[in-house]
């Protein structure tokens, strides 16, 4: 595969992915995913990206339970 931005190749390797939302910061440090040997983009695959919507949707809901009104 080559990238669209640099039309470099892709390798398979991991990259962090974080998310300030709701009042916290997720952080995942080594998420699979296609990295760009030139310009360094990143791209997540289908089941990273539910895997990591998932996470965040269940944390909402943790954030929500615990959020202290002003």
């Amino acid at each position: 595969m080559k990238c669209m931005y640099c039309k470099g190749n892709l390798e398979r390797g991991t990259a962090p992915f974080h998310v300030d939302r709701k009042g916290y910061h997720l952080v995942l440090d080594k998420v699979p995913a296609l990295v760009c040997q030139q310009c360094g983009e990143v791209y997540f695959g289908e089941a990273e990206v539910d895997s990591i919507q998932a996470a965040t949707l269940a944390i909402d809901a943790q954030v929500d339970k615990i959020a202290v009104p002003a």
